[in-house]
C-alpha cells in the first residue's frame, strides 16, 4: 500500500440512526480507520462497532486523536460549530444534513472549508441514489418551467416519535427533511430561487411551544417554477398520499409511484422508489394521447445501509482524487436558505424574499 493510499483515519461523532449507519460504512470500507467514537451516552450499537472506543467529548476527542476526517452526525444545532473546529483542525468533513440550522453559521461552515483547502461533503443522500438521479435526469429532459410536489410525512409513536421530538428541539420537519427534496427541485430547474412561503402547525402538547410538527413550503424560482412541500411528524399523521414526488411541465410529468401497502415509519422506504413513471403530453391530430405512460421498474435499489456506503465511497473519492466540491457545498446552503426561509415564514406569517 503506497502512502497515499494509507486508510483515511476518521472520528465519527453522533451514532443516532444516521451516525451507526455512517460508522458501519466506514468500518466496512478498508479506504477508512475508525479512530474513535463520540457520543454522550453508551448506546446499544451493533455488534461490528462495539469494539470502538466511544468518547464523551468532542473537542477532545478531535485534539487527542488527530483524524484526518470527522464525521459529524449529532444533532443540527452542534454541525456547525464541531466542523469549523474540525476545518481548523485540519481535518476534511462529512456532516449529516442539514448542514447547520442558520444560512449564517452554513456560510461559516463552507468558508472554513476552503480557508482549510479541506473537503466538505454533506449528507445529501439522495444524490447517491441511482432512482433519484433518473429521476433528476428524465424531468430535465422534459424541459421546465416546473411544477414540483412532494412530500414525506411520517406516522410515529414510541421510540421513532421520541426521535422526532428529540429532533424538534432545534429542527422543524419542513427543515430537517425538506432540504432534500428542495435539493432535488433545484437540480432539475436550476434557476434560481426568488420566493418563499411557509405554513405549519403544532398538532401535540408534547412539541415544544415555539415549534410545529406540521408544516408545507412553496417556493417560487426566477424561471416561473413552482413547487410545494410538506412534512409532518407524530402519532396523528395520515398515511393517506404520504409520499408524494411528483414533477410536471409543459411537456409531461415524471413521478414515483410508492407501493400501495408501503408504511411511513419504514426508514426504506424514504428512499426507495419502486417504478418511476414518465408521462408524454404530447397529442395527435385527434387530440388524444401519442404514447402511453412508461413505467420504468427500479429493481435491485439500494437500502438505507447501502445509501450510507455510497455516500462514505463518495467522501473517499472526494479526498484521494481531490474532486471539487464547490457546487455541493452552494447547493447544500442553497437548500438549507429556502427551507429556512419557508420556516421564517411560518413564524412571520408573511413571504420571505431572496
Amino acid at each position: 500500500m503506497s502512502s497515499s493510499e494509507k486508510p483515511i483515519r476518521v472520528l465519527v461523532a453522533g451514532l443516532g440512526n444516521m451516525g451507526r449507519s455512517h460508522a458501519l460504512a466506514y468500518h466496512n470500507n478498508p479506504g477508512f480507520e475508525i479512530v474513535g467514537l463520540v457520543n454522550r451516552s453508551r448506546p446499544e450499537l451493533p455488534e461490528e462497532l462495539r469494539g470502538y472506543t466511544i468518547h464523551a467529548d468532542f473537542e477532545v476527542a478531535l485534539r487527542e486523536l488527530k483524524p484526518d476526517l470527522c464525521s459529524i452526525n449529532t444533532y443540527s444545532d452542534s454541525h456547525a460549530d464541531f466542523a469549523v473546529m474540525a476545518f481548523e483542525a485540519g481535518c476534511h468533513v462529512f456532516v449529516e444534513k442539514p448542514l447547520a440550522t442558520t444560512v449564517e453559521d452554513a456560510e461559516r461552515v463552507v468558508a472554513a472549508a476552503k480557508k482549510a483547502g479541506k473537503k466538505l461533503a454533506i449528507g445529501y443522500i439522495l444524490r447517491h441514489h441511482p432512482s433519484w438521479m433518473r429521476l433528476i435526469a428524465e424531468a430535465r429532459k422534459l424541459g421546465g418551467p416546473y411544477v414540483f410536489r412532494m412530500n414525506l410525512n411520517q406516522q410515529s409513536s414510541g421510540p421513532t416519535w421520541e426521535t422526532h421530538k428529540a429532533l424538534m428541539r432545534t429542527t422543524s420537519p419542513i427543515v430537517d427533511c425538506g432540504v432534500h427534496y428542495v435539493d432535488v427541485m433545484c437540480q432539475i430547474t436550476d434557476a434560481k430561487p426568488v420566493e418563499v412561503r411557509g405554513m405549519g402547525l403544532r398538532l401535540s402538547q408534547e412539541v415544544k411551544p415555539d415549534m410545529y410538527n406540521y408544516g408545507h413550503l412553496q417556493v417560487i424560482f426566477e424561471d416561473g417554477s413552482v413547487g410545494w412541500y410538506e412534512a409532518g411528524w407524530g402519532p396523528m399523521i395520515s398515511e393517506t398520499a404520504f409520499f408524494v414526488k411528483d414533477v410536471m411541465s409543459p411537456n409531461g410529468s415524471v413521478s414515483i409511484v410508492m407501493d400501495q401497502n408501503a408504511k411511513s415509519d419504514d426508514i426504506d422506504m424514504h428512499t426507495k422508489t419502486s417504478v418511476i413513471r414518465l408521462h408524454s403530453a404530447e397529442t395527435g391530430p385527434n387530440g388524444q394521447f401519442i404514447r402511453p405512460d412508461q413505467d420504468l421498474h427500479m429493481d435491485g435499489e439500494p437500502g438505507h445501509q447501502e445509501l450510507c456506503d455510497f455516500e462514505q465511497a463518495f467522501m473517499l473519492k472526494a479526498i484521494r482524487e481531490d474532486l471539487d466540491l464547490n457546487r455541493h457545498m452552494a447547493d447544500a446552503v442553497q437548500s438549507l436558505r429556502i427551507c429556512l426561509a419557508a420556516d421564517e415564514s411560518v413564524r412571520t406569517g408573511k413571504p420571505v424574499y431572496l
